[in-house]
């Protein structure tokens, strides 16, 4: 093998390694870009959505919170998009449809979902693209809010400890 060939084969596994890396760097972005985190409500997850959201993004998501759901004593999801500005909505004249997905998926397996922090010019956009979806769908202004009213649902009350 001539010096030459030599360096090409080392160049294509460099290439092959680094196509490993960006493939394990995507996917650990697709699995922190929508973590699941316990509430103190029971059988409660809160899900943060933050970044660029894309049909293929939004898919991922829902899939991800339907694998975990699933298997765990859940049944009720809440759905935060406080992060989420309109410029973030790759097409926000199906955002609606998304969400609307999103609901219908969940509730099939018998678990609510409660959508939290649509910002005042999200909510125009949707409103304005004429989406009928989401007539139905339980919304809250802030995270806080949708707690308190699981909590009255649930008749939970939170107690003072004395130390």
């Amino acid at each position: 093998m001539t010096s030459e060939s030599q360096e090409i084969q080392v160049l294509k596994q460099e290439i092959k390694e680094l196509k490993e890396q960006l493939a394990q760097s995507e996917q650990l972005i697709m699995d922190i870009s929508a973590p699941i985190i316990p509430s103190i409500v029971p059988e409660t997850i809160l899900v943060p959505i933050t970044g660029r959201l894309s049909p293929e993004r939004f898919e991922m998501i829902i899939s991800k919170i339907l694998d975990v759901s699933y298997g765990g004593d859940i049944n009720t999801i809440i759905v935060d998009f406080s992060a989420v500005s309109e410029k973030e909505v790759g097409e926000i004249d199906i955002f609606g449809t998304y969400i609307d997905n999103m609901a219908k998926a969940i509730g099939l397996m018998g678990i609510e979902t409660l959508f939290v922090g649509f910002t005042p010019s999200l909510t125009q956009v949707m409103i304005n693209s004429g989406i009928k979806e989401l007539q139905g769908i339980k919304t809250f202004l802030t995270f806080r809010t949708a707690l308190q009213y699981l909590m009255r649902e649930k008749d939970i009350e939170f107690q003072k400890v004395d130390q």
